[in-house]
């Protein structure tokens, strides 16, 4: 049987702490949540492991779903630099773990997920657990959730093959959009400003996440 309290706690100081993640409240968070809880029963040994674990399979053309790994979850959070009193949406929230731990760290989450089963799963974990800053909607991800923009942090969690231009177009002025940015098996963990009605982003790490549903890039015509 596995000591999950003591498998977070390693996860947290090997592959989070080692990673430049600083931000005490963060590391708090992480610490606290049962990461296990957001994943189905048989996977649940899975919970603490330096990669994306999977929570869906494949299906009608959409890519399977995965929960980030530790590591690039944790330091696309700590850019985004939550503060207590803000509104943020997480794009693809698959089970709500990303959700739970920005609940930690401010005052309304809005988890946007388009899998009904993920969502209900979400919605469920999230309850148990007491989070209930966390509105779980349903709805496709590359949308976003205007009916509660505009957002000062948007987490796009997962990969995108193309700039989130909608998205960017749900944020407060001054507000923070992470996620990653691949097309192929490397990408960039990148960092968005609005600033005066334009949106500007900027590379912040290497990264590879798994590709979301509604964020591939258009193939080109070739003669």
């Amino acid at each position: 049987m596995i000591d999950f309290v003591a498998a977070r706690r390693i996860m947290v100081d090997s592959q989070v702490r080692t990673s430049d993640v600083t931000d005490l409240r963060l590391i708090a968070a992480m610490l606290a949540l049962p990461r296990e809880r957001f994943l189905p029963a048989e996977q649940a040994d899975l919970a603490y492991l330096d990669f994306d674990i999977p929570v869906a399979a494949a299906g009608a053309g959409a890519p399977p779903r995965r929960l980030l790994k530790p590591m690039v979850l944790a330091k696309l959070l700590q850019a985004a630099e939550i503060a207590e009193g803000d509104h943020v949406l997480d794009v693809g929230c698959a089970t709500g773990y990303a959700s739970a731990v920005m609940a930690r760290l401010t005052r309304s989450v809005v988890g946007l997920e388009q899998d009904a089963a993920l969502a209900e799963l979400a919605r469920d974990t999230l309850r148990a657990l007491g989070a209930s800053q966390v509105q779980v909607v349903s709805g496709p991800l590359a949308d976003g959730w205007p009916p509660q923009a505009p957002y000062d942090v948007i987490l796009l969690n997962g990969a995108s093959e193309i700039a989130p231009k909608t998205l960017l177009r749900q944020l407060k002025p001054g507000g923070r959009l992470v996620g990653v940015l691949s097309r192929g098996p490397a990408g960039k963990a990148m960092l968005y400003r609005s600033i005066g009605g334009e949106s500007g982003g900027r590379p912040i790490f290497d990264a590879a996440a798994p590709l979301l549903p509604g964020f591939s890039a258009t193939p080109a015509f070739v003669f």
